[in-house]
Order: structure tokens, then C-alpha cells, then sequence
């Protein structure tokens, strides 16, 4: 059986399953008294986003209690990779490079970021030295 694909969340839903990631389930009131912490949000909005979410399969809901209680059916970094996948294969034609080249000419970088990025690249060269080539690669 195939998974079915993650919906891409809009701006006001990664907002709430910011909050449901970071707290864990939460009701209505919590969701929506977090995010009037950013920005002013009606209490009826947060429901009827988390009702629309519940609908798209990004939120589970409990019925037990009196007060539904949320909580994410997607997880943070599987989104977050969806999310820039999606953004790098449409801003920069597929290219990591790009991205990361804009990403670095645009602000200033500081040495401890610096020295992290050429750690991470340092693992990503071993990683793919000590990977053997899958099929795909040899073709």
C-alpha cells in the first residue's frame, strides 16, 4: 500500500503545526492563544483552519474529552524537507548549489556558521565515500 503524499500546508497552517510541534497536542484555546502571541488571530479562525487541517490529514483529533484536543499527523522534518524540496525545485531548477550559493552571498556569514557548514559538508563527503553507488547512479 503507497503512502499518500503530504498536502503542502499553507503560511497560517505551518503556523499552527509550528505550535502543535514544538507543545505537542493542544486544544483550540492553546493553538490559538499561541499564535495571538505572533499576530492577533480570532478564536474561530484557529478552529476552523485546525477543522480545514483535520480535513487535508495534516492534524489527528481527539473526541474523547469535552475540548478536542489536536495534534500534528505530520512530522516536522518530513514536511520541512517536503517544503524545500518543493522551493528548491522551483526557485533554483532543482540546484542545492544555487541555493546554497544565494543563501551565502546574501547575508553575512558568521565563523562558527561557517565552520558548521564545512562540517557538515566534511560528513557529507565521507558519507558518499563510504556509500556503496546505488543502481541508478551506474547508469
Amino acid at each position: 500500500m503507497s503512502k499518500s503524499p503530504i498536502p503542502k500546508p499553507t503560511e497560517s497552517e505551518l503556523e499552527i503545526l509550528q505550535v502543535l510541534w514544538q507543545h505537542g497536542p493542544s486544544t483550540v484555546r492553546f493553538v490559538n492563544d499561541e499564535l495571538n502571541n505572533r499576530r492577533e488571530v480570532g478564536y474561530t479562525t484557529s478552529l476552523k483552519l485546525l477543522q480545514l487541517m483535520l480535513d487535508k490529514g495534516l492534524v489527528l483529533r481527539d473526541d474523547d474529552s469535552k475540548t478536542h484536543v489536536y495534534r500534528a499527523a505530520v512530522r516536522e522534518e518530513e514536511t520541512q524537507g517536503l517544503l524545500l524540496d518543493r522551493f528548491v525545485d522551483s526557485t533554483f531548477g532543482g540546484s542545492a548549489m544555487k541555493l546554497v550559493m544565494q543563501a551565502l552571498g546574501n547575508r553575512r556569514t558568521s565563523r562558527e556558521e561557517l565552520a558548521q557548514i564545512r562540517r557538515l559538508l566534511n560528513d557529507i563527503e565521507i558519507q558518499n565515500d563510504t556509500t556503496p553507488p546505488s543502481t541508478n547512479d551506474a547508469q
